[in-house]
């Protein structure tokens, strides 16, 4: 069987999360005529995350360094599908927006690209305005949001894939390196408006809208500041049981 596309998941301490996503995942492929894999990597978890993610059948690896980019670059190294979908691991992909990003990196006009991003509950009117300036920014300037990526597997290897140089922001950085690859090749970055990507909400329930602003605005103003662990803690940070 030809695995024609890869669905990579970092995960560190994602057992309350993963089986939902899975779950989701899992119809989405099956609506589709293509064949994939899910490849799961396990971030130095320390809870049932690798033993979920093998009950649903993914393929586990395990990668030691607690950094997001580099779970992803360790996902893709194994990968065998010539297009690679990245997905958090709280993240629920609708039915039809696989097949929509399959359908576009096949077509052979698209690169990559990211999703419109929506959230599981209703928030606060502050913490919306958030949601929907990033919206803005991903459409108008092409960026991806980290939830959900996707991109050819030849782009993603000729960019050399997500800088482990930072431990937040890394989707950005990697949005502009496969913008310009594509753009040499006249291929497109896009953005699917609909259906969006639904993803939790659980860093405004984790931290307050006062500590996750303070921590935007001090990587905004010190921008060198995601390459160290400790000033991203909302990217790592999981509540003790």
């Amino acid at each position: 069987m030809t695995i024609s596309y890869s669905v990579i998941i970092p995960a560190y301490n994602e057992e309350k999360w993963l089986p939902n996503t899975l779950n989701f995942l899992k119809k989405s492929m099956e609506a589709v005529e293509a064949n994939g894999e899910i490849i799961v990597v396990d971030n130095n978890s320390t809870d049932n995350t690798a033993q979920i993610a093998k009950e649903n059948g993914a393929r586990v690896i395990y990668e030691p360094v607690n950094q997001i980019s580099r779970a992803r670059n360790a996902g893709a190294k194994i990968a065998k599908g010539q297009y690679l979908i990245f997905l958090d691991a709280d993240t629920i992909l609708p039915l039809d927006l696989l097949q929509t990003a399959l359908f576009n990196l096949s077509i052979e006009m698209c690169c990559g690209g990211g999703v419109i991003v929506a959230t599981e509950k209703t928030l606060q009117p502050f913490a919306q305005k958030f949601v929907d300036f990033w919206n803005w920014l991903s459409i108008k300037f092409g960026l991806a949001a980290g939830c959900f990526i996707y991109c050819l597997k030849e782009g993603f290897e000729a960019t050399g894939g997500f800088s482990e140089l930072v431990y937040a922001g890394e989707e950005i950085f990697f949005s502009h390196s496969l913008k310009s690859w594509g753009r040499k090749r006249g291929l497109d970055f896009r953005i699917i408006l609909k259906p969006s990507v639904i993803t939790s909400i659980r860093k405004i329930e984790w931290f307050t809208i006062y500590q996750m602003t303070v921590r935007i605005l001090f990587i905004l103003v010190f921008p060198l500041a995601i390459r160290f662990r400790i000033f991203c803690s909302p990217w790592y940070y999981r509540p003790k049981k």
